[in-house]
Formats: structure tokens, C-alpha cells, sequence
């Protein structure tokens, strides 16, 4: 999954009232976490399931009661077009972005699980190296809510990458409110689940993206292996 994958604002939401430096930023969406997200796809030959609409739309991420679904305002940038929102326009919002993309995800997991494939769920995101003024050293962020079988298999491969900082919970952990996909679409479902949050500095590149899809596979693969979702060596195919 990838939920913040998109920074396009759909044309009747007169892009929010926002300058063109902030429909871009990382506000509007997770810069190279889609493109990240479709190479991990492609070499695990899974399913991904990425939102087409900027988060500052509408969450993906985020309950339809949270405030953060619709922020009025993203670190220090102001979103007049998500002020004083009346309840019908929350709801076309939920209505046309949060129950489609969700209902999408659903498909995908009661497909495989009807197939029998084994299958863990992977959400991938990207932060800001700074945020309100403070630079962020972690640089591979693996988060998990309350089912940590996932992260702990993948954090137990950590030393593979000596040179990386990875933490757990990083820079943001489920008393941020960031688990919410984790907890309806992984939990929810009995599967073992993780988010992956990488600093965005590390993605600015095709070559970056390309460099961080195999050290994350270094990680996923060994750990979906240890929860017996696919099996060890080179022609295994494993499913998340």
C-alpha cells in the first residue's frame, strides 16, 4: 500500500487554496514512496494498491474522524480549502476518496486470502529530513502497532545495514495517530503488518529509489521467510 502516493488535487477542490510550492511539498504528498513502493512491488511480485489524490484532500491514512483526514493546516503550511468544512462536504470526501481506496485494499486481501496465498501488509511512506526546524537522523523508520511480528522480524535483519539508521516507531509511532492502515487493513484482517517510512533525501533520485527498494529487501525478505510466508532462496516468491 502506498496512501500518500499522489499530490494531484482534483480540479473542484481549486487546489486548496494552496501556492504552487506547497501543492508539491511533502504536505501534499510522500515524495518517492510511490516509485519505492512499486519496485518493492514488483520484486516480491505482490499487489500495491496507492491512493491517486493528494492527503491533503483527504488522509488515506486517517479515520473519517480524524481532524488530520482533512487538515486545516500541515506542519507550518495553511490549507484554506479545508476550513470550516461543513459535514456533507467531509462526507463526499469520505464517499469519493477514503471508502474507495479502502474498499480496494479489501478486494485485494479477500482475493488471496480465497486463493490461499500467504500475505503480510506493507505500507510504504516517506518523511521530511526537517520538520518544525529540528533535522531527523533516522533515516528507515519500521512501525507496527499493536502486532509487531512483522517489524520484529525485519528490525532482527537490521544489522545487514550497518550504514543505515533504523529505528523503531520512527519518527512517528501509533501515539501519533499514524497506524490507523495498519490497525483496519492488517490487524484488522489477521495479517502481519508493517509501515515503512524512509527520510525523503534518501528517494530524490531514480538511482536512490532503486538502491533503498534492495536494502528494504535485504530486510522484508528474510523476515516474510521467519513468519513462514514464503520460503528461503533465490527463486521463493514472497507475498506481501
Amino acid at each position: 500500500m502506498c496512501e500518500h502516493a499522489s499530490h494531484h488535487i482534483p480540479s473542484p477542490y481549486h487546489e486548496l487554496g494552496l501556492a504552487p510550492r506547497h501543492r508539491y511539498s511533502h504536505a501534499a504528498w510522500d515524495p518517492g514512496a510511490r516509485e519505492l513502493a512499486l519496485r518493492l512491488s514488483q520484486a516480491l511480485d505482490a499487489p500495491l494498491v496507492a491512493s491517486r489524490v493528494s492527503r491533503l484532500v483527504y488522509d488515506c491514512n486517517r479515520p473519517p474522524e480524524a481532524a488530520s483526514a482533512m487538515p486545516e493546516r500541515s506542519e507550518i503550511i495553511e490549507v484554506p480549502g479545508n476550513r470550516r468544512l461543513t459535514s456533507a462536504q467531509r462526507q463526499a470526501r469520505i464517499e469519493s476518496v477514503y471508502l474507495p481506496f479502502c474498499a480496494s485494499v479489501s478486494r485485494v486481501i479477500e482475493t488471496r486470502t480465497e486463493q490461499h496465498h500467504p500475505t503480510a501488509l506493507v505500507t510504504v511512506h516517506s518523511f521530511t529530513p526537517d520538520y518544525h526546524g529540528r533535522r531527523r537522523a533516522v533515516e528507515i523508520g519500521v512501525l507496527h502497532d499493536a502486532d509487531s511480528r512483522l517489524a520484529d522480524a525485519m528490525l532482527a535483519q537490521a544489522p545487514r545495514l550497518a550504514h543505515r539508521k533504523i529505528e523503531r516507531n520512527s519518527p512517528y509511532g501509533p501515539e501519533d495517530g499514524v497506524t490507523h492502515s495498519l490497525k483496519l487493513h492488517g490487524i484488522g484482517h489477521g495479517l502481519p503488518n508493517v509501515m515503512l517510512e524512509i527520510r525523503n533525501d534518501l528517494l530524490a533520485t531514480p538511482e536512490d529509489i532503486h538502491t533503498l527498494a534492495d536494502e528494504l529487501l535485504q530486510l522484508l525478505e528474510p523476515a516474510l521467510v521467519a513468519l513462514g510466508l514464503t520460503r528461503p532462496g533465490p527463486k521463493g516468491s514472497p507475498h506481501a
